[in-house]
């Protein structure tokens, strides 16, 4: 099945040229140019990545991102952020609010559409098995992809998921930000973005945040 894609940019150049280099892989590209007509037809369509520009006419990327992950009938969509905004204010506010990854202007389309293939990758993935990992007050269901902290379910984007089942499977081992990284299938991006979707982990988590040690100079582990 195609994969659908929603590219909301407003700059017509450019928007073009992401569509075209997404829709040589086959991919089917829509495109919007400001906030609200974007935000309308994610809700309306349901596709499977969303491409989003940040400095957005009418809703900017950064809410259009925080919508996106309150909206339940929305979640396992993918989110790359594209933007000139590169400061790293803004990058990790973007990942805090639930973008799976994000590519500063100016960039070569190669690397767009190797960004995107590896997102979409992860829905191809088989679902997994029945199986739970329970560590103190934390209880991962793999099967469910649902994660509850002293019974209450907790909300997590599909890298923060990723990350806490990686540390959780094998608890009191130390793990790298690369090996991290390589595990969720992110190994092009910096070793800085673990970092900011830990913190995340640890402000959602609640009575479980302990459990994510930190490393220092290594990496992290979940406590056993």
């Amino acid at each position: 099945m195609k994969r659908h894609i929603i590219v909301v940019e407003d700059e017509a150049d450019l928007a073009d040229l992401i569509a075209l280099h997404l829709q040589r892989e086959n991919y089917g590209v829509e495109i919007f140019a400001d906030g609200e007509a974007g935000l309308e037809a994610i809700r309306a369509k349901r596709p499977d990545l969303v491409v989003l520009d940040l400095m957005l006419p009418g809703i900017d990327g950064f809410e259009i991102c925080r919508r996106i992950r309150r909206d339940e009938s929305l979640a396992g969509m993918q989110v790359l952020m594209v933007t000139a905004r590169s400061e790293e204010a803004d990058v990790v506010t973007g990942l805090e609010l639930g973008a799976d990854d994000y590519l500063a202007k100016p960039f070569r389309p190669r690397e767009l559409v190797a960004r995107v293939r590896n997102l979409l990758r992860r829905l191809d993935q088989p679902d997994e098995a029945e199986e739970l990992i329970e560590v103190g007050p934390l209880r991962i269901d793999l099967g469910r992809h649902e994660v509850r902290v002293e019974g209450e379910e907790v909300a997590l984007t599909h890298t923060e998921f990723q990350i806490l089942r990686y540390l959780a499977s094998k608890p009191g081992r130390v793990r790298t930000r690369g090996d991290i990284l390589e595990q969720i299938g992110e190994a092009q991006v910096l070793e800085r973005t673990i970092d900011v979707h830990v913190a995340s982990l640890r402000r959602k988590l609640g009575a479980a945040s302990p459990l994510l040690e930190t490393v220092r100079g290594v990496g992290y582990r979940m406590k056993d």
